[in-house]
């Protein structure tokens, strides 16, 4: 069951961050899930990061707050997407 949560949480999050993120990201259903739940691991991992002060990987759980979180670091999966897609295009 907790892998159709980070599923279901990875195209939330996925979907909203592109949503969010400015100009035109390519990819269908399958890397906005993707992205999304990597997006949920940075975040989840950045969260702990500022809580405890130790870094460890770890998601969010399926709720308004682990949303939020997912989102951010989904963002942050999407700039860094884009960024290593207009170096290997140069």
């Amino acid at each position: 069951m907790n892998i159709i949560a980070w599923i279901v949480l990875g195209l939330i999050a996925g979907a909203i961050a592109k949503a969010i993120y400015p100009g035109r990201q390519g990819g269908g259903i399958l890397a906005t899930i993707i992205l999304g739940i990597i997006g949920a691991f940075i975040g989840g991992s950045l969260g702990i990061l500022f809580t405890t002060g130790r870094l460890a990987l770890a998601a969010p759980t399926l709720s308004i707050p682990g949303i939020f979180v997912a989102v951010i670091g989904a963002i942050i999966a999407v700039f860094l997407w884009n960024l290593l897609n207009r170096h290997s295009a140069v």
